[in-house]
């Protein structure tokens, strides 16, 4: 069980703005967004959420790794993706204003765009130990080691409500100020506080900082949030949302939006180097036509 720290992590209105926001990020490498999503769309996404969680088997996903990942993703979690096939108030969950803000400033410094990491839906069941403490960042491990310590952010992320989430139902808990520290042996003996949300809150927090699911032992609850993350434009990211999709299926979304999803390719300015993500070496945004088709 972690210990708990005595630095909590800041709490600030979404109405504040950005900079209190990035403020929080650059000390503590987390910080809560209080109303960051509106109540409509996170009630949107909660009852298709609810409704594809029923035919989901607990600790059935992996991570990719195995056993290894079964044990890292918990044997009584609910985690599924290709949210923005649930319900289309995931499109406007990507085109938050105020989350593309807070993206645009920790990435763009370092990447001409970037896309969607994961999304995913969390649920956390009763009996669940809490998950050990890691960084998001580690996934391109081999950038991290070879930039470290001046590792520029490559990805971000937010822990969303869809519900009311306590410390007792496995609030996910941050190490204030880990983003800082090198990497170290052992994480569970890090000092971490929980990040208790309402529907429509945010835990934003830095590829670095640590931080883990929280433990739901004494309820007969689920914990329900929402984890949607992004990662810089020349890096492979966690989930192929691309697949989601067909050729000029998005069309009628945002460029954002498609920009996100995969379906617009990558450019490299104002840093040097050729486009990526290219189809028949075009942008991939050529090679739909104005009806949606690919051409």
């Amino acid at each position: 069980m972690s210990m708990t720290a005595t630095r909590s992590l800041r709490r600030t209105p979404a109405a504040a703005g950005l900079e209190p926001i990035l403020r929080a990020l650059r000390d503590d490498g987390g910080v809560i967004v209080e109303g960051m999503f509106g109540a409509e769309h996170i009630a949107q996404i909660r009852a298709a959420a609810d409704e594809f969680a029923e035919g989901v088997e607990p600790g059935g996903a992996t991570q990719g790794l195995g056993e290894d990942g079964k044990r890292f993703v918990g044997a009584n979690t609910i985690r599924f993706s290709s949210l923005a096939r649930l319900s289309p108030a995931f499109f406007d969950i990507l085109d938050n204003e105020l989350y593309a803000a807070i993206a645009d400033a920790m990435l763009l410094p370092v990447c001409g765009s970037y896309w969607l990491n994961t999304a995913q839906v969390m649920y956390i069941g009763p009996g669940e130990p809490e998950q050990m403490l890691h960084r998001d960042a580690n996934n391109w491990w081999a950038f991290v080691k070879a930039t470290w310590p001046n590792s520029p952010e490559v990805t971000v992320s937010a822990m969303i409500g869809l519900d009311e989430i306590t410390e007792e139902l496995g609030a996910t808990r941050v190490v204030p100020g880990s983003h800082r520290q090198a990497e170290l042996a052992r994480y569970e003996e890090h000092l971490s506080v929980p990040a208790e949300l309402g529907p429509g809150d945010a835990l934003v927090y830095s590829g670095y900082v640590l931080h883990g699911g929280g433990a739901n032992l004494t309820t007969d609850r689920w914990r329900r949030a929402m984890h949607v993350s992004f990662v810089a434009g020349w890096l492979t990211p966690e989930e192929a949302s691309p697949l989601d999709f067909s050729l000029g299926e998005l069309s009628g979304c945002s460029e954002r939006v498609q920009r996100l999803l995969g379906h617009r390719s990558y450019d490299p300015r104002p840093y040097n180097g050729g486009g990526l993500w290219l189809r028949h070496v075009r942008e991939m945004q050529d090679v739909v036509t104005q009806d949606g088709n690919p051409a």
